[in-house]
């Protein structure tokens, strides 16, 4: 990995490197035309000046008394103004010439630089000189009877500006190399961090969302380390989001599937019984008086268990399909618990079972649903009365908890009490520490997840406490007051594999 990121900054590196240096290269070439163009044009102007300035001291001179139109003289002067003379006449013939036979030479009338001084003007040109054949700067001032012409060749002009040019070209170079110095410094900087954000950027997509860029800057590539930053977080949630998601799409999946073959069975044996006492009662045992009336009992008490599964298996789906309507109140908890008593006492009787209620003694006024507290009650009295024997004590109360404003419920038997590695799954459906007994005293197995499911959807929660042959206490909380319970059973984050 770590190779790979040095060689990917090395490329970057490069790559910036090589974008400074053509922009340096774009630089000094553009100074090289614009400073060409300013030199060779001030240079110029500049010399012309000169020229003028030589061509009118020559002028002074002629008035004086100067005499150019001897050879040497005009040789003399020529070689002291470093530039080529030329006396002309008002006709345009040539009187005298440093570097030409003037006998030999045409009419220069037409030259616009001599048209100019003729006319009393100062006149200038650039052209290649028909005698010579040489590209001249020509400057012509006028004189008395004509015009005086010095004239210097373009080559000297552009030597000059080749040197300032070479000059400035070496000073620019050099000025520039502490830019390069600071740009290699920059690049090397760049590229790291471009790097690291490559790099992070690859970790994303290949699915690391724990990582982070440690170090983060102010400037825009720190506003993407921090923003890459934020989505890594946010990847990194969603996924969790997802992973738990997942296990609980697997979760529910495996309490469907427990469900179906949990429901089948239940329902496969009181069915396989009621249709095989049918079909032997068919075949002639109707006619058996010391049979038939059993057998049509036994198919009757089949029946029942399949109706109590069918209630309990509509009211546990109402609960958790958010189908369940409750009507929240304040009730008196102790009230609510003698009319369920009172219900059940007749059954309790029957198996010599005293069930009794446990005064609290001072206030028992909870937020809850009547119904569904006396259905919650009522099962868990129904279920200690199947698992009490005859002689046995069931007690039911309730008790306000100091200072958390909740009221508790419970229900103690004196029955045979729950081994202690099998309470951890007692409120799951169809869970049944002796499933023979169970099933022998028409148990559904609904029960007690029924009453887990009714106490959370009033906002409580359940409990069990047992000794194995000492009894079993169940207990469920309350609410004192109101803590925003919907009036439609919400309980969809509480379900559990029971």
């Amino acid at each position: 990995m770590g190779s790979k990121r040095s060689g990917m900054t090395g490329k970057i590196f490069f790559k910036l490197i090589g974008a400074v240096v053509c922009l340096l290269i774009v630089a000094l070439a553009a100074v090289d035309f614009l400073a060409t163009q300013v030199v060779e044009g001030t240079y110029q102007e500049t010399l012309e000046r000169e020229l003028t300035d030589k061509g009118f001291m020559l002028a002074l001179g002629l008035q004086r008394g100067l005499n150019l139109k001897e050879a040497a003289t005009v040789h003399a002067f020529a070689g002291k103004t470093r530039g080529r003379l030329t006396l002309i006449a008002r006709d345009g013939s040539v009187r005298s010439e440093s570097d030409a036979d003037s006998g030999h030479m045409e009419n220069h009338s037409s030259r616009p630089e001599v048209q100019a001084a003729l006319a009393g003007r100062v006149g200038s040109a650039r052209r290649k000189s028909t005698t010579i054949g040489v590209d001249f700067l020509y400057v012509a001032v006028p004189v008395d009877d004509g015009a005086l012409r010095i004239a210097v060749p373009l080559s000297e002009i552009q030597g000059q500006v080749n040197i300032i040019r070479r000059r400035m070209l070496v000073s620019t170079a050099i000025a520039f190399l502490p830019a390069i110095l600071l740009a290699l410094w920059f690049a090397r900087a760049i590229a790291r961090r471009l790097g690291s954000i490559i790099d992070y950027a690859a970790q994303l997509a290949r699915g690391n969302f724990h990582a982070r860029l440690e170090r983060t800057g102010t400037d825009e590539l720190g506003l993407l380390e921090r923003k890459l930053n934020e989505t890594g977080e946010k990847l990194e949630a969603m996924f969790q989001e997802l992973e738990r998601e997942h296990a609980e799409l697997e979760k529910v999946e495996r309490v469907r599937k427990d469900f179906v073959i949990n429901v089948s069975h239940e329902l496969r044996t009181p069915l396989a019984s009621i249709q095989g006492y049918t079909e032997t009662l068919l075949d002639g045992a109707m006619d058996d008086p010391h049979h038939n009336t059993r057998f049509l009992q036994i198919i009757r008490q089949n029946a029942e268990r399949l109706a109590n599964l069918t209630a309990d298996l509509l009211t546990l789906s109402r609960v958790e399909l958010k189908q369940q309507k409750f009507s929240f109140a304040s009730y008196n908890v102790e009230r609510l618990l003698e009319n369920t008593v009172d219900s059940m006492t007749p059954l309790a009787v029957k198996k010599n079972i005293t069930l009794t209620l446990e005064h609290a003694g001072g206030p028992s006024e909870a937020f809850c649903d009547a119904e569904a507290v006396n259905q919650v009650v009522t099962n868990l009295v129904d279920n200690a009365l199947k698992y009490t024997a005859e002689g046995g004590a069931i007690t039911v109360g309730a008790r306000l908890l100091s200072g958390l404003k909740t009221i508790e419920v419970f229900v103690r038997d004196s029955g045979i009490g729950i081994p202690p590695d099998e309470l951890p799954r007692l409120f799951e459906r169809f869970y049944r520490v002796d499933k023979a007994r169970s099933r022998e005293l028409g148990g559904t197995g609904l029960g007690l997840s029924i009453v887990k499911h009714l106490v959370r959807a009033q906002g409580g929660d359940v409990r069990v406490e047992s000794l194995l042959g000492q009894g079993s206490t169940f207990i469920f909380t309350l609410p004192v007051e109101d803590m925003g319970m919907s009036e439609d059973s919400d309980i969809r984050t509480q379900l559990t594999v029971s």
